[in-house]
């Protein structure tokens, strides 16, 4: 187990594919061929899931509670929300089938401490951290006014600017011109700390990777459509995966 494959990002898709081919043997169960495959992937899923919980230490956490999965580099948040995101959906997986948990080794995990985890990062994004502020630009009373946006940061005065035309806005102190409703930023460093600071885009950059991770976890957690998906439907478009016949036997020779 490579901590750092366990985690889904711009650059590794491995944990979001495995999760997606797990769902197959917990709301399909095609047996024969497919299953030696499958357990296999869900082994390492389970295993994933295991290192996001703090109880472990596979990564290092902040005082305030947010997870590390980048080691403490730059733009932490993208990682969070991913994972948070995954946790989420194995959570519903396991619950449209009944199963109350899986093990860590030998200890035993019931799904509302994954539920927790993965609510736990995204309330963090949202406010629940030492700097009392929203990492979502928009979302409650103190949010990031200095976003590392160029459309953001260039006013809307119907003139055309050049990248390096564009520098002057990205240098300045003042806040942005505009607001990037909804947008995600990079986050704190590794000991909650923020830099409302446009200039360091580790701090205030919004990813298309992170944001869509951040969006997902929220459709995941959302409660007001109630939890859970609806497993009936999720593979309608799916052929039937018929278990195939097993080869036969060699020939008998005296």
């Amino acid at each position: 187990m490579i901590p750092d494959l366990s985690v889904l990002s711009w650059d590794n898709k491995l944990p979001a594919a495995m999760l997606l081919l797990t769902r197959l043997r917990i709301l399909i169960n095609p047996g024969y061929p497919y299953e030696d495959m499958l357990r296999s992937y869900q082994n390492v899923t389970s295993l994933t899931m295991c290192s996001y919980l703090q109880t472990y230490l596979v990564f290092n956490w902040t005082r305030g509670g947010l997870i590390q999965l980048n080691h403490g580099g730059g733009e932490p948040l993208q990682y969070v929300a991913n994972a948070a995101f995954l946790a989420s959906l194995y959570v519903d997986y396991m619950n449209a089938t009944g199963v109350p948990g899986w093990y860590c080794g030998t200890s035993f995990i019931t799904l509302d401490v994954l539920r927790t985890f993965a609510t736990s990062q995204i309330d963090y994004i949202l406010g629940a951290n030492p700097m009392n502020m929203s990492y979502v630009v928009g979302y409650g009373n103190k949010y990031p006014k200095h976003v590392n946006h160029r459309g953001v940061s260039i006013p809307h005065d119907k003139n055309k600017y050049s990248c390096t035309g564009g520098w002057k806005w990205r240098d300045s102190r003042n806040p942005n011109p505009n607001t990037i409703t909804g947008a995600m930023v990079g986050g704190p460093d590794r000991f909650d700390r923020f830099q409302d600071i446009r200039t360091n885009f580790s701090y205030t950059q919004p990813t298309m990777a992170g944001n869509a991770g951040l969006v997902a976890a929220l459709v995941s957690l959302t409660a007001s459509g109630g939890y859970g998906i609806d497993k009936n439907t999720m593979f309608s478009a799916v052929p039937p995966l018929h278990p195939l016949r097993p080869p036969p036997p060699p020939p008998w020779k005296p």
